[in-house]
């Protein structure tokens, strides 16, 4: 045979058995890949997909704690059925301590002049007609004169008058010279008001003129408290400048910014509640006004609050907490608000099953501080635990802390 057709023979050979081999896995890989689906990490064995799936979906047990009867009434935990109730809504707002612009006013001297004295400070009580401070102006002096001239001119109106009259009644003089002294008589009459009425206007009066015809008194036109200052002795003044500010501080307002969704809830005339953490101290506040307009940054209005402040406690700038009361309306399930608890940040109410509590997940609604409405979690007829609840609570926390150990 020759010798290239025996190699040939061997490589054919050869390849046939090396695909014969491969075809066939080889000794022993059976077994090696059956050691690697075996393998799972550290050593543990995974779990059936379809157990894990019902694992997560299975709902968590409410926590429970139990009390028997005795243990109740020892603790004085009272039990109550849940049902309907009437509950005054009320929507919380915050605003701020405002002067009442009816009782505040601005005090300007109307003349421009000097400041010769200034009486009062700020925070002072004054009442109404309190000299405030004392000003120089020229401008006064002219009509202080144009009165003095018109009175002078008034008297010897009146005299002419006189005279005239009484010799017409003689037959001595013609009755045209009465009418002609009468007609000066009105005339002097009138120029003698308008001159009190423009020195009234400008907050002065003839007064007394031994000190001089430029004095002004600038007095105060109620009573209340110097909230502001600004005059200093020696100042000169502008006609329209603001020398001081008083407010009558026996009533303030409150301005609270209410969303636009819950415009329809207010009412002109709704009665609210009024607190803050300054101070311990609450008060009543009536609804005045409804702004009509609604901010376009904030979507939101300003509703302005009365309130009366006999003893001066709320004072403007102080933040505060408004509650605005709502009328009454009929809710399908209320509880008191001292049986509700707050477990892992929800709200509960703990209901009775036999000797057993469930800490139970409400959803709430309106509330007027005594009755919560419970919109979800609870129904009517249920029995829980509405008063010292928090005994329950305690006893179901104990109780986690020692299964824990």
């Amino acid at each position: 045979m020759h010798p290239k057709i025996t190699i040939t023979a061997l490589v054919a050979g050869g390849l046939l058995l090396a695909l014969l081999i491969l075809r066939s896995g080889g000794p022993g890989a059976h077994g090696h890949e059956h050691g690697e689906a075996a393998e799972a990490p550290h050593g543990a064995a995974p779990a059936p997909a379809s157990a894990a799936n019902a694992s997560a979906s299975a709902p968590v047990a409410a926590p429970r704690t139990r009390f028997s009867d005795e243990q109740l009434r020892h603790n004085g935990i009272l039990l109550a059925d849940a049902g309907p109730a009437r509950i005054a809504g009320s929507l919380p707002l915050l605003g701020e301590i405002q002067l009442d612009p009816d009782r505040h006013v601005a005090v300007t001297p109307r003349l421009a002049g000097r400041v010769e004295a200034v009486r009062v400070s700020a925070g002072d009580h004054v009442q109404r007609g309190q000299v405030l401070a004392v000003i120089s102006s020229p401008a006064l002096a002219d009509s202080r004169a144009d009165l003095l001239a018109a009175r002078k001119r008034l008297a010897l109106a009146r005299t002419t008058h006189e005279r005239e009259q009484r010799l017409w009644e003689e037959k001595i003089s013609a009755e045209q010279d009465v009418l002609t002294a009468r007609a000066a008589l009105q005339e002097a009459e009138i120029a003698v008001e308008a001159a009190q009425q423009k020195l009234a206007a400008l907050g002065a009066s003839a007064g007394d003129t031994a000190q001089g015809l430029t004095r002004l008194e600038i007095r105060s036109p109620l009573s209340g408290v110097v909230v502001d200052r600004r005059a200093s002795a020696g100042g000169v003044l502008k006609e329209d400048e603001t020398l001081f500010e008083v407010a009558d501080l026996t009533q303030v307002c409150i301005d609270v910014a209410v969303p636009a969704h819950e415009l329809g809830q207010l009412r002109e005339g709704m009665a609210a509640r009024v607190r803050t953490s300054a101070f311990d101290h609450e008060g009543q506040a009536r609804l005045r006004t409804i702004s009509a307009l609604i901010g376009t940054q904030n979507r939101q209005a300003t509703a302005r609050l009365v309130m009366p402040n006999p003893r001066g406690l709320w004072r403007p700038g102080l933040a505060v907490q408004v509650e605005l009361q709502a009328e009454a309306a009929e809710v399908p399930v209320a509880v008191p608000v001292d049986a509700l608890q707050t477990l892992d940040e929800a709200r509960v109410v703990f209901v009775r099953q036999g000797p057993t509590f469930e800490a139970r997940r409400v959803e709430i609604g309106r509330s007027d501080g005594r009755l919560v409405e419970i919109v979800q979690g609870l129904k009517p007829g249920e029995r829980y635990a509405a008063r010292n609840s928090f005994i329950v609570k305690a006893d179901l926390g104990k109780a986690a802390a020692e299964h824990a150990h």
